[in-house]
């Protein structure tokens, strides 16, 4: 898993600078609409579940657990589809799209740093970035009442630490990389 990872870590960084960029646009624009998140959502996850397929795929004969990513990927991709094919979702169930995916999302990084760990020393950066979704998509569920600017302020911060921690992890897989 090193070897793909570590190949393919501008998806990691790639991943992250998206994250935290959109993190910032919902920041910067708090009165923002339901509509627009959910566009700024639908497209943020697709672009990620995109990226994280290209890393799945790219390291394909690599390693056997290649689809912990691959599944990462097919799973924002969907979500990302359906949040554009219901644009007059309510603010509920997008709170249950993003709870979802943050909660899937969060798991299968910590099993692949899990799995990681075999390989490496460091896989911290992959553990904490999985251990913010899960966090995230907690508490969406214990507080699904929680108003849209609410939500809009936890996404965004969650969208810019999970951004942050992926380049971490990313750049932190270049450098082992270019040591082994």
């Amino acid at each position: 898993m090193f070897d793909m990872l570590s190949r393919y870590w501008w998806t990691l960084v790639a991943r992250g600078v998206l994250a935290v960029v959109f993190g910032i646009l919902a920041l910067i624009w708090p009165g923002i609409t339901l509509a627009t998140l959910v566009i700024f959502f639908g497209a943020y996850i697709l672009v990620d579940g995109i990226l994280a397929i290209v890393g799945a795929i790219g390291g394909w004969g690599d390693r056997d657990d290649h689809w912990l990513l691959l599944l990462e990927g097919l799973l924002g991709v969907g979500i990302g589809i359906l949040t554009f094919r219901a644009p007059q979702v309510t603010a509920m169930v997008l709170l249950m799209f993003i709870a979802a995916w943050a909660l899937a999302t969060g798991v299968l990084e910590i099993v692949a740093a899990i799995r990681l760990r075999k390989e490496i020393q460091g896989e911290f950066w992959l553990i904490l970035s999985g251990l913010a979704s899960v966090v995230l998509a907690l508490v969406l569920m214990i507080f699904p009442a929680a108003g849209a600017l609410g939500l809009l302020w936890m996404i965004s911060i969650y969208a810019v630490v999970f951004g942050v921690v992926l380049m971490a992890g990313g750049l932190k897989l270049r450098r082992l990389r270019s040591q082994r």
